[in-house]
């Protein structure tokens, strides 16, 4: 049972790295492109924009890939009336 328990806590520990990595990567673009639309910047606001569309595609990839699908639901279905 313990080492169940150290697994799991282990995985935790994984995900919220993972997860305060996603954070601060989005929130880092945020401040860039705020930036880049202040100075009217018309370069750099494409070269996030690119960025942000590459960083989702792989940020969506790995989530997807992480993600277990679900249980299907086996209860029959109630008989309508």
């Amino acid at each position: 049972m313990s080492m169940n328990l150290e697994t799991l806590a282990a995985d935790v520990a994984a995900n919220r790295s993972v997860t305060e990595s996603a954070v601060a990567l989005l929130a880092g673009l945020s401040l860039a492109l705020a930036q880049a639309l202040a100075d009217k910047d018309d370069e750099a606001v494409a070269a996030l924009a690119a960025q942000l569309e590459s960083q989702t595609q792989a940020l969506a990839a790995a989530v997807a890939a992480n993600t277990q699908a679900p249980e299907p639901d086996l209860a029959p279905e109630p008989a309508p009336g």
